[in-house]
């Protein structure tokens, strides 16, 4: 029974000091991303083309078309430490694009719900 109870706790330990650093990809609303974009270390993303980009987009962002054949390349550029902010037009590719960061080891990622169009909409209302 000792035994048992010594390898037991030897896989215990094997497999929590193997396990990955887990990231996850949070879904933040309007007025949360407000908030996160108050933060200086923040890296906004756009992921939608550049005529959509160069049509209106939110201050300080850069553009990384999520469509681009050196998207990968592209998007490694960012600093995978650094908490990053994706968007798009509606949704759609910035959730794609959380996924394929969450993939490369970006440890904080952040995905505007309803993209551009939200945004727009909201600073209007103001």
């Amino acid at each position: 029974m000792k035994k048992i109870s010594i390898i037991l706790s030897f896989l215990l330990i094997s497999l929590v000091s193997c396990e990955e650093k887990a990231t996850n990809v949070q879904v933040v609303s309007y007025e949360e991303m407000e908030t996160y974009l108050d933060l200086e270390d923040i890296q906004l993303v756009d992921v939608r083309t550049p005529k959509e980009y160069k049509e209106g987009h939110i201050n300080q962002a850069q553009n990384i078309d999520f469509f681009s054949p050196t998207f990968d390349q592209d998007i490694q550029k960012l600093d995978k430490d650094k908490p990053v902010m994706v968007y798009c037009q509606m949704g759609g590719r910035s959730a794609k694009c959380a996924e394929k960061m969450k993939e490369l080891g970006f440890v904080k990622i952040y995905d505007f719900k309803g993209g551009y169009s939200k945004w727009k909409s909201q600073e209007q209302a103001k």
